[in-house]
Parts: structure tokens; C-alpha cells; sequence
């Protein structure tokens, strides 16, 4: 054997230094990357050695040249797509899950990281005010979470009419519809397509991306069948939540299976100066976030929590003579996602909402849309900048006159390194988009985002 039960330790305390210089870094340096994927390949590529390197010098060599590509993720400045940081508890904790290597598929096999799952899982049914008696499930991040309660809604649906797709499959199965807002993420599309469904219907939306619930009856009302209305917690570019209250009556009228991808948005849930946006959004019989987004812990952080509870063990569990499997009661971790061996992923999760504790978690979320409406005030009084949605919970869209000028904003402020925004397009629109997911971003680094932008808009004057 080349290892030695001390390389561990050496290994560790070596990464651990590593870690805590980036960590020190994070506060000053640039957020973005100084070089390129091509060139991180060529360090780290080459022909395999005939001969190993002790494992000490191999993280040595990991941290010195991976540095030059790493993105400052966990910044207070990065306001790129929807990328949250990660909270201390969370981090270590996921580094413990590493170090206790448990395949955590069944309660049986781990019942510590089941158990811990399982608590964690009660902890978010209580946030965030769903049904006590739903399953919840720790998948890969929220387009597999979307993907396994969309699973579980296909399970159901033709289930009603009669088919078992399980046995018989979709070929020759009565048709299902899947219904969407205009503005729904891309990723719901994606697990449309891996789960046989092909191109959903679309429904239209509102200036914000919201679904427009009058549309969403008349097309439920245009066609019949089993079918599944898929509504957001949260627009990509506007932050906008749909009309729960009024889509998911005129949803369940037709017999729809309601799912909410909430990737970000569905905390909102959790604070009582929020829950206005999601009112309504307990109604629905499938849940998907990601915990890497508003709540700040580190990937894989996915979530799904369906109502049904027979459907989704149906849908993606399974079952196999050497596997010893509850029959009963809180059920194995593999029924609830598509996965055998995986991570106890969820530990982080509750190891994070330990440490926070439910007021913590209301501030966390609170914080960010308070800094985000803070950002929209200060940005609407710098000339030249458009805010182009109403900033109701962490996202802003943001123009500069012309789309060339947008462009060009957008490219001097990735290069500048301060901040990191991403472009976008919305509405016929070049956009900057502005996303204050991190839990570490305060006023100070909303000041170093002001003066960017007012930095930007001067040089492309």
C-alpha cells in the first residue's frame, strides 16, 4: 500500500493552511479568475507519471496552481448568476462528510447521516411552511431536484389515468401536458427533456416573468388530459414570484400536479416580512431549491420535497435483494433522489441551519433582499443606469442606454476584477444582471459595486 495513515494527517494540515490563506484572500482580492481553462489544463495535464507524488506535495501543488484559476465565488463582491457563499458550519461540516466517507443510501447502512438528513428535512418543512408529512430529498442541486419531482409528478399523473409507466414505459402512454410560464428557468426544460416529456406548453407572462394565472386557466381549459403546471419562486432576472394564490386553484380545478421551482426564491418563505411572494406556494405538490443559493451552503445542496409521498419513492426508488431497506416509516435516502451512492450531502445543510437557527436564517434571507433593494436605490440615482425590475426580493436587471453601451459595461467590469455581474439578455434587452445571494455581502461591498458601475459607465462614455 503507498499510503501511510500519517500522509492523512500531513495531507490535511496542509490543506487546511491552503484553505485558510484563500479565506484571508477573499476580502481583497480580484473576484475574477487571471487565466484560463486552457492553460490551467496544460499545469495540471500531461502525460500521467509512471511515479506518484506524496500527497502532501500533491495538495502543495493543487493550491499553488489551481490559484490563478479559481473565481472568488465566495466573495462578498461576486453577484454573478445565482451563487451563494458558503457559512462556516456548512463548510466544515462538508468537510467531515468527506472524511466519513458513508454512502449514504440507506438508513440501515448510515443510520448517522440519515438520521442527521432526515432532521434537517423536518428543520426546512418548518421554514418554509410545507406539508409536515412531505419527503424530502437531497439531490445534486435544484435542476435535479426539479427533475426528481417532476419524475415523481409524471409517476402520478399517468398513474391516475391508469398507466403504469414504471411497467409499460411512455411509449403508447396517454399524453401528458406540461405547463409553463414564458419565463421559467431553462433548467425546467432540460429535465422535461430527460424525463420524455419534449417541449412544454407556454403560457404567457407579465413585465416581470410572472405567469399571468387568467392565460395559465384558458390554456388548461384549451386541451384535456393528465397534465402537470410547473410555476417559480423566484425569476432568473427579476426576482419575480408567480401568483400562487390564483395559478395553483386554476391548476388543481383541472386535476394538474402542481411544482414550484423555487432555486432561490422559496426562502422567502421563511421571513414574515417576505412570505407576501409565496403566499399560496404550500398549495403546490412539489417543492425544488438549492440550499448553495439563498441559504449559503457549499454544492452539492440541491432540494425536493413532494407531498406525495408514494409517488416519489415510486418514481425513483428502488429495490434489490442485498440491499436491507426500510418497508415503512421515514423511508431510505435512495428512494427520494435518483441516486444508489451519493454524499450525505444534507449533513451541511443542517449543520448550517443549526448554526443559524431559525431567526439567523430569517436574517440571512431578509439581509440579501434589504441589500439588494439598497444596490436598486443607489444605482437608480447614478445617470445612465436603468433598473428594469422591480427588485422585490435579490435580483436586479440592470441597462445602460443602448445594448452596445450594456455590452460594453458589462465586459469593463468583468475585466476590472472588483465586482463580478453577469450579462444577460431579458425582454429584447441587453442586461447586466445583479444577483446578492452571498451571506457575507454588506454595505461596504455594495460601495465597491456602486463605484464600478460609476467607473464603467465613465470609461465607456
Amino acid at each position: 500500500m503507498w499510503v501511510d495513515s500519517g500522509d492523512y494527517e500531513r495531507a490535511l494540515e496542509r490543506a487546511l493552511e491552503h484553505t485558510r490563506e484563500w479565506l484571508r484572500a477573499l476580502p481583497g482580492r480580484p473576484v475574477r479568475p487571471n487565466t484560463a481553462a486552457d492553460d490551467i489544463t496544460a499545469t495540471f495535464g500531461g502525460a500521467l507519471p509512471a511515479r506518484g507524488l506524496d500527497p502532501a506535495s500533491v495538495i502543495d501543488f493543487l493550491a499553488e496552481h489551481a490559484e490563478p484559476g479559481l473565481m472568488a465565488m465566495q466573495s462578498g463582491r461576486f453577484f454573478g448568476w445565482v451563487i451563494g457563499g458558503t457559512v462556516p458550519a456548512g463548510m466544515a461540516a462538508d468537510w467531515m462528510v468527506s472524511a466519513w466517507d458513508q454512502n449514504s443510501g440507506l438508513r440501515f447502512a448510515t443510520p448517522a447521516t440519515a438520521g442527521i438528513e432526515e432532521a434537517a428535512g423536518r428543520w426546512l418543512l418548518e421554514l418554509l411552511g410545507l406539508p409536515e408529512a412531505s419527503d424530502v430529498g437531497f439531490a445534486t442541486g435544484a435542476s435535479m431536484a426539479n427533475f426528481t419531482a417532476l419524475a415523481a409528478a409524471r409517476w402520478r399523473q399517468l398513474a391516475n389515468v391508469g398507466w403504469d409507466v414504471n411497467a409499460g414505459g411512455l411509449q403508447g402512454a396517454p399524453k401528458l401536458r406540461v405547463l409553463v410560464g414564458a419565463e421559467r428557468h431553462e433548467s425546467l426544460d432540460m429535465a422535461l427533456r430527460f424525463l420524455g416529456f419534449g417541449a412544454p406548453e407556454v403560457v404567457a407572462a407579465d413585465h416581470q416573468g410572472a405567469i399571468d394565472p387568467a392565460a395559465l386557466r384558458a390554456a388548461l381549459e384549451s386541451g384535456s388530459g393528465p397534465a402537470i403546471v410547473c410555476l417559480q419562486a423566484g425569476n432568473l432576472h427579476s426576482g419575480a414570484f408567480d401568483p400562487f394564490l390564483e395559478a395553483i386553484p386554476a391548476a388543481k380545478d383541472h386535476g394538474a400536479w402542481v411544482h414550484v421551482d423555487g432555486a432561490f426564491g422559496l426562502w422567502a418563505a421563511a421571513v414574515p416580512g417576505l412570505h407576501h411572494l409565496v403566499e399560496g406556494v404550500e398549495l403546490a405538490d412539489s417543492w425544488g431549491t438549492d440550499a448553495h443559493k439563498t441559504l449559503n451552503v457549499p454544492y452539492d445542496a440541491g432540494i425536493v420535497v413532494v407531498r406525495d409521498v408514494a409517488a416519489l419513492r415510486s418514481a425513483v426508488g428502488m429495490h434489490a435483494e442485498y440491499l436491507m431497506q426500510d418497508d415503512h416509516g421515514p423511508g431510505d435516502p435512495m428512494e427520494k433522489v435518483p441516486e444508489l451512492s451519493r454524499r450525505a450531502r444534507g449533513v451541511p445543510v443542517w449543520a448550517a441551519l443549526r448554526s443559524l437557527g431559525a431567526d439567523g436564517v430569517r436574517e440571512l434571507v431578509a439581509g440579501r433582499a434589504e441589500c439588494a433593494a439598497e444596490l436598486a436605490r443607489r444605482l437608480a440615482e447614478v445617470p445612465g443606469v436603468e433598473v428594469l425590475n422591480d427588485v422585490v426580493f435579490t435580483q436586479l436587471s440592470l441597462a445602460f442606454g443602448s445594448d452596445e453601451r450594456t455590452r460594453a459595461v458589462t465586459d469593463y467590469i468583468m475585466a476590472d476584477g472588483r465586482v463580478w455581474m453577469s450579462g444577460s439578455r431579458w425582454q429584447g434587452r441587453d442586461i447586466l444582471r445583479v444577483s446578492v445571494t452571498n451571506w457575507s455581502t454588506d454595505s461596504a461591498d455594495l460601495d465597491i459595486a456602486v463605484q464600478a458601475i460609476k467607473d464603467a459607465l465613465e470609461a465607456t462614455a
